[in-house]
């Protein structure tokens, strides 16, 4: 019984180890200049809109794009701002997968070749390798800040990593 334990706990810290640089410490690009912002969706979307939000107010894009599962952030999809334009998406699927697939569809129909793509540190390497998948320009992966308590962060070690799993198994986008 304690060598299961051990083991077990060997395995918690080896995920923990490996995981910190993906989940908690992603590579999170500079921000320059862009054709347009994405913000991806998901639980509690508001930090990343506001943050996708900054940006074009501090003129890094004149075109943001939101994805609004089921109307999530329908309130910002009518933003009236003379320095850019807003407009939003319900992805489909309903996932980072169908995202990646808009940012690709608009980007050949639009001419875009850079991309800044905001969501929150856990989903950043999970959201690079997806949109890389769909989109051939030059991705800028921006984090939006958020305090996350340690249980969610435990949580989006399991999701986050399941995710991966899934996205290796796919083939093109």
């Amino acid at each position: 019984m304690r060598r299961l334990v051990a083991l077990l706990l060997a395995a918690v810290v080896v995920v923990g180890v490996a995981g910190y640089p993906v989940f908690v410490s992603p590579q999170v690009d500079d921000v320059r200049a862009a054709d347009a912002i994405l913000v991806v969706g998901g639980d509690g979307p508001e930090a990343r809109v506001r943050h996708g939000l900054d940006l074009a107010r501090q003129g890094w894009a004149r075109h943001v794009v939101l994805s609004s599962p089921g109307g999530q952030v329908a309130k910002y999809c009518s933003l009236d701002d003379p320095a850019f334009t807003v407009e939003c998406f319900d992805p489909k699927p309903r996932s980072t997968l169908g995202e990646a697939r808009e940012l690709g569809r608009l980007a050949k129909e639009r001419g875009w070749r850079t991309v800044i793509v905001v969501t929150y540190p856990p989903h950043i390497s999970r959201a690079r390798f997806i949109m890389d998948k769909c989109f051939d320009g030059e991705l800028i992966m921006s984090a939006a800040p958020l305090d996350l308590s340690v249980p969610y962060w435990a949580w989006m070690y399991v999701y986050q990593s399941a995710g991966y799993a899934k996205a290796f198994l796919q083939s093109g986008c």
